[in-house]
């Protein structure tokens, strides 16, 4: 099981701050495609960071990690 952290316009579109996933191992792009089909959500600009340290996407990720989906910051 992993857990997801989402901020945001994420966490509005998804409705909830974190989901937990049962998941055997994927990479991050693996798991960016399976959120992008069942939630709809584009996460192209995105940072991803596993277990509080920035992950690329070809980082696999394992049973207990967390991984927290931080969408791009706008301001003055």
């Amino acid at each position: 099981m992993i857990t997801l952290l989402f901020f945001a316009y994420l966490k509005e579109t998804i409705g909830k701050e974190r989901l937990q996933l049962g998941i055997s191992a994927m990479t991050v792009k693996e798991l960016k495609q399976h959120l992008a089909s069942d939630y709809g959500l584009d996460l192209q600009h995105v940072m991803v960071a596993v277990n509080e340290e920035y992950a690329a996407d070809d980082r696999v990720l394992q049973a207990g990690d967390i991984v927290a989906f931080i969408p791009p910051v706008s301001g003055g």
